[in-house]
């Protein structure tokens, strides 16, 4: 089972300046339009080739728009023995909740 963490779990977290790892797996173009604090980039069909730029002891935070792709994302990772979570809802609730731009100092 894929464990899942709130888009307010994620922003307490990042306000809190605890380090994480969160990884973004849309396209280049939603990407463009605006994208969480400190996240890493790495679209879904890229995922596997580029496994080795991330650390296997660390909590990766998988998100997309919706929550569908970084679900695939997490069972591609979990199946390579990587620790995930999946962003509820995806970037349509974070932005509903924190808009495109938020701004972490």
């Amino acid at each position: 089972m894929i464990q899942q963490i709130l888009p307010e779990e994620l922003y307490k977290k990042i306000t809190n300046g605890e380090t994480i790892s969160v990884i973004d797996v849309r396209e280049d173009d939603e990407v463009a339009q605006g994208m969480i604090p400190r996240a890493k980039h790495i679209p879904l069909g890229e995922l596997e080739n580029r496994l080795n730029e991330l650390d296997k002891e660390t909590e990766h935070i998988m998100v997309c728009r919706s929550g569908a792709r970084s679900t695939k994302a997490c069972q591609i990772m979990l199946t390579k023995g990587f620790k995930v979570k999946n962003m509820v809802g995806g970037m349509i609730s974070w932005e509903a909740k924190y808009g495109k731009s938020m701004v972490v100092d």
